[in-house]
């Protein structure tokens, strides 16, 4: 006959203690840390030091903001999961009317409480009606500082329902990256893997940085690849900066 008493002493082991108590915190969804280890379960909200809406137009030359966007639909509001955004059109006077350039929307995102990365570009655009029709990872060269750092991103082709790479109808690119509790990354599986790593502080944020060209250009034909690399890179450059300097939580 077993010695039930064996059994029991099983579950007073400090191992199976220790995991039943971190199973409780979790389940219960208890914003406080596991003391033992420092780890927060829970997230607690990290505001931007500046609204984004409040971004120094004066500091953007040669680019103007010639539209300032808002979503009006609760819908889309709630199922962006956020209320801190921009959707702004910048002009780059730079370059020439007719560019397909030299407009630019801007859409940030930013989520004081991540618990997910949603809302990439290869599901929004599909999701309306748009078909992707190329992919392909990029690497911006920005300079800050006087320094020069590699920020890795992501650039898709997106046309309406009869475009293809060679017919445009509607064609633009779209390029993307986020910033991720002080560093960036290139896809929402890297912004992930930035979101998971963070265990041992109280605070997580991410901001998804998107720039569109040509999109309501009908008829004109889309920047190239290396095109729109650039023109992102221009643009980067001067919004960053003041993204880390003024918006962005210190990390």
């Amino acid at each position: 006959m077993r010695d039930i008493r064996h059994d029991i002493k099983v579950y007073f082991q400090p191992a199976f203690l220790i995991c039943v108590a971190v199973l409780a915190i979790a389940g219960g969804g208890m914003s406080i840390a596991v003391k033992s280890f420092g780890v927060y379960l829970r997230k607690e909200p990290l505001s931007l030091k500046k609204s984004l809406g409040l971004l120094d137009e004066k500091q953007l030359v040669p680019y103007s903001v010639i539209e300032k966007r808002k979503i009006l639909n609760e819908e889309i509001i709630n199922e962006l999961g956020t209320e801190d955004y921009i959707q702004w059109v910048f002009e780059d006077s730079d370059v020439s009317v007719d560019s397909s350039v030299r407009k630019c929307l801007l859409f940030i995102t930013y989520y004081r409480l991540p618990d997910k990365v949603p809302h990439v570009p290869e599901e929004c655009y599909t999701g309306g009606g748009y078909q992707r029709l190329a992919t392909d990872s990029v690497t911006f060269e920005v300079k800050k500082t006087g320094l020069e750092e590699k920020i890795r991103g992501k650039y898709i082709v997106f046309g309406g329902a009869k475009s293809n790479l060679w017919h445009s109808e509607r064609t633009f690119p779209v390029l993307y990256l986020f910033k991720v509790n002080g560093e960036y990354a290139g896809s929402r599986d890297e912004a992930r893997i930035a979101l998971n790593k963070n265990l041992f502080r109280r605070h997580s944020y991410f901001c998804k940085i998107e720039l569109v060209f040509n999109q309501f250009r009908l008829g004109r034909i889309a920047p190239a690849k290396e095109q729109a690399v650039a023109a992102s890179e221009k643009l980067l450059n001067v919004i960053l900066p003041i993204l880390e300097r003024e918006h962005w939580p210190d990390w």
